[in-house]
């Protein structure tokens, strides 16, 4: 079963994920990675939006399920790959040589909050889901690179009340504190929002990626410095008592 796949309109490409609460496990992020690649080495795209086609969800983050199941096992190195192929997806998102726009078209939890702010720019509808940090009630801790990334999308003090309370908040909410662009009204609106953002794009890829280059240098040595080790024990990174 396809999990995700892209489309263009004219110059713009779309990734769609396609596998319901689109939950990020290897696969998912392995999947993404080489569609990025398959996406860029397309000269003609001047911009990317990423959406979902489920009803409700635009993702609910990590794999919990998958992710146990492994750690239960005692197997660490799929989950210690996980994590290190995820952040390939941030790093690369942050360095995408056109604009990368997530049009959240439901719910946005934990990673796929987190993947909505490695993106550029943000589009919500206003008429179903919610922007979460749930990690507070669930035992799983921001690693650094996902801070610091986070924070060039949602300002200190809004991301510490998100990420303490694990509070639910709506589309308007966040265009209030500029964390999406626009709080659309519908599915309809969302799209041809996000689309005609995306169509006032027609920069040189050499200017556009090399401004993200430096205007992201200090993010991207937080990423590399939080590489996983094989040797890592996940159970004490990534779930806490």
């Amino acid at each position: 079963m396809s999990i995700m796949n892209w489309t263009k309109d004219e110059t713009v490409a779309m990734i769609t994920l396609t596998n319901g609460e689109n939950r990020q496990n290897l696969v998912f992020a392995k999947t993404l990675n080489a569609m990025l690649d398959e996406i860029i080495a397309d000269k003609t795209v001047t911009a990317l939006i990423i959406t979902s086609s489920d009803a409700k969800n635009f993702s609910q983050g990590i794999d919990v399920e998958w992710i146990m199941g492994h750690m239960n096992k005692n197997e660490h190195q799929p989950v210690c790959d996980f994590i290190n192929e995820m952040d390939v997806v941030f790093k690369k998102l942050l360095l995408y040589p056109v604009p990368v726009i997530a049009a959240i078209n439901g719910h946005a939890f934990g990673n796929g909050s987190i993947l909505s702010c490695a993106c550029d720019f943000r589009f919500m509808r206003s008429d179903r889901g919610f922007f979460c940090f749930p990690e507070v009630n669930i035992g799983i801790p921001f690693r650094w690179g996902m801070n610091a990334f986070v924070k060039k999308a949602i300002s200190p003090h809004i991301l510490s009340q998100m990420q303490l309370t694990g509070n639910r908040y709506t589309a308007p909410e966040l265009e209030k504190h500029n964390i999406i662009v626009k709080a659309c009204a519908n599915q309809e609106e969302l799209m041809a929002s996000s689309l005609a953002f995306a169509k006032t794009f027609q920069k040189k890829r050499g200017i556009f990626g090399e401004l993200k280059k430096r205007l992201y240098a200090d993010i991207i040595k937080v990423l590399d410095d939080d590489f996983m080790p094989p040797t890592a024990r996940i159970s004490s990174l990534v779930m806490m008592d």
